[in-house]
């Protein structure tokens, strides 16, 4: 063994976590360098080639507005994007896009070459150190090199003694037939980590001439594009069309009849799988009164004739899944170019966590994403972008940055990580929010560009375009509370348009607007005064002023929450000593030590009553 080099922070996975955690290190001025097993997995999309999705779209927003990454990257790689939840009111609009896999993966890599205090390198971690006081030491490579530094965040993915399966086959792998990460669990183990096993699928890749287009679904984009990035400006196009297929009764049956050869009912699969994204046999099984099932049939890039078979994951044989998918309306001649696997993997249980994600009895340690117990890219990269920016935060003797539920969906998906742990890999979803009319995807810059600004990864000149457009949001909106429209023909033809009462006195604007029925653009022809704004302006000016009533109880709730929130508790409180707690209240706050009284009345066992306790015991 010998040592190699010094650093302030490692990285350990080249994943989504590991890349806005290093990056956002670097650029907050700390020595960095990210390891990955192979560099030409760095930023690899295996599971779909897409980013986004319910609830999913609003990190990638999120990301963006505190000065991460994956928002532009995806915006400069993205074949086609779609709002889904249209439908829906604009609390649950999400974006999701389309995404050139390869095109990505190479754009991501060239972002982080390209980094001030930022190094990569190709090489398996297979050890951490920690000093006496239990401190991070170094981390060391499998062929023996050691690298000194203060702070390693763990961002290992699926990699992390990653086992694939497929029917009577498994091996030891990470994704797409890398060679996983072996040595560091047993490291991690040693150091005083508890890790869990959990398991994910991939669905399999099928040549796209073999498939029969005329008998799927087309989905195309939508006809103007929201981009996921703040900062991108210009025209964006669609490039490519997706399609719809669905299961059919041989399917089902094809499954059924074949369940004593899937590893997941055999019993070979140990790892937990996600509840949400379950393999297709899963489906199958779970809801039998299901006639059918809806896969998505999506391209995974410009450069090749390969299409993801989305919602088809599966861990059955490949002569099994051969006669599944060709039992697919369109499939029949399908020519599978790579067969769906399970992979099962270590990780850790995030109530080991801080908020901060970092280690509570390892300092210097972190981690972030799948390593953390969730599923998902962007729940990876947004666990990645808090981890890096607190492991800076520290080093540079600064206060630590941690998200509330009421300001981000980051700060849900953290605090449901931290303070109630999981038995399955998490994923993301706008459920999850207790305050999802305020944390809007639209709004994520006004809610957290500000914050990205204080912490030092938005740019001045960002953040001077941000002030302006909050400038316009608000001038707008103050414009319209004190205009008043008569009664008129021109207003009362546009309310007749749109099926709404017409007017026989005056009526401010803003009060008009709040009708369901009226649209902004559609008061466009009567108000005179109005000067031409930019799209993104518009949209905040009418959500804002239509549902005003709702949006000002939900920040009534969150002031509420944020008092519990404030509540302090003491790092060294003895709950063993604090009369009235009942027994399971004890042991489970005495485990997790949440920082305040909001913390902790969302820990599973902690009742109301023992929250009484708590206030009553803060008081003396």
């Amino acid at each position: 063994m010998f040592t190699a080099d010094t650093y302030d922070i490692t990285v350990i996975g080249g994943g989504h976590a590991g890349i806005e955690a290093a990056l956002a290190a670097a650029r907050l001025g700390l020595k960095t360098c990210i390891f990955s097993i192979t560099l030409d997995g760095v930023a690899n999309l295996p599971c779909n080639p897409s980013i986004g999705g319910t609830a999913k779209g609003h990190l990638v927003r999120e990301i963006d507005a505190l000065g991460g990454e994956m928002g532009r990257a995806a915006d400069a790689c993205f074949i086609q994007s779609r709002i889904l939840n249209r439908g829906k009111g604009p609390a649950v609009h999400s974006l999701r896009a389309q995404i050139d896999r390869r095109k990505y993966q190479t754009d991501m890599k060239h972002r982080i070459e390209l980094c001030e205090n930022l190094d990569l390198r190709q090489a398996e971690i297979s050890e951490i150190t920690v000093n006496d006081d239990n401190t991070v030491r170094s981390v060391i490579t499998s062929a023996g090199a050691e690298y000194m530094c203060k702070a390693v965040i763990v961002c290992t993915g699926t990699y992390l003694k990653g086992r694939v399966i497929m029917g009577e086959y498994s091996r030891e792998s990470g994704p797409d037939g890398v060679f996983p990460s072996i040595g560091l669990s047993a490291s991690l183990r040693k150091i005083g980590v508890e890790l869990v096993r959990f398991k994910t699928g991939t669905p399999p890749r099928i040549n796209r001439r073999s498939i029969d287009f005329s008998k799927l679904e087309i989905q195309e984009g939508d006809d103007e594009i929201t981009p996921f990035s703040f900062e991108t400006t210009g025209e964006l196009k669609n490039r490519v069309s997706c399609y719809i297929t669905y299961t059919t009764p041989e399917t089902h049956k094809i499954i059924l009849d074949n369940l004593g050869r899937s590893p997941l009912f055999g019993g070979s699969i140990t790892g937990i799988g996600p509840r949400y994204c379950p393999s297709i046999e899963d489906k199958i099984v779970r809801f039998k009164d299901k006639e059918r099932h809806q896969l998505f049939v999506e391209p995974m890039g410009l450069d090749t004739e390969e299409m993801y078979l989305q919602g088809f994951s599966s861990s059955m044989p490949e002569d099994i899944q051969i006669q599944m998918i060709r039992s697919l309306p369109g499939f029949e001649n399908a020519q599978v170019t790579r067969n769906a696997y399970a992979i099962e993997y270590d990780c850790a249980n995030p109530l080991q966590l801080l908020p901060t994600l970092e280690f509570k009895k390892i300092g210097g340690l972190y981690g972030a994403g799948q390593f953390n117990g969730s599923s998902g890219y962007e729940e990876a990269a947004a666990q990645g972008l808090i981890a890096g920016i607190n492991a800076a935060l520290k080093l540079l003797g600064r206060e630590p940055f941690v998200l509330e539920r009421s300001q981000a969906y980051i700060g849900t998906l953290i605090d449901d990580l931290v303070t109630k742990g999981t038995n399955e890999p998490y994923r993301m979803m706008t459920s999850r929010s207790e305050y999802r009319l305020l944390l809007r995807q639209d709004n994520a810059d006004l809610r957290l560009t500000p914050l990205g600004y204080k912490i030092g990864l938005i740019s001045q000149e960002r953040y001077d375009a941000f002030e302006k457009k909050r400038s316009l949001i608000d001038g707008e909106i103050q414009r319209l509370r004190k205009l008043v429209f008569p009664p008129s023909d021109t207003v009362n033809e546009i309310l007749a348009n749109a099926n709404s009462t017409p007017i026989k006195t005056g009526i401010y604007a803003d009060e008009l607007l709040k009708r369901p029925e009226i649209t902004y653009a559609a008061l466009e022809g009567a108000d005179t005064e109005r000067k031409p704004l930019p799209r993104d302006v518009c949209e905040q000016v009418e959500i804002s002023i239509k549902y005003e009533g709702y949006i000002n109880r939900q920040m009534s709730q969150a002031k509420q929450f944020s008092k519990l929130e404030n509540k302090r508790l003491p790092k060294d409180i003895d709950y063993k000593k604090i009369e009235g707690l009942r027994i399971e209240a004890m042991q489970k706050l005495d485990k997790i030590r949440p920082l305040s009284l909001g913390q902790a009345s969302r820990i599973s066992g902690v009742s109301p009553a023992d929250i009484a306790v708590l206030m009553i015991y803060l008081k003396q």
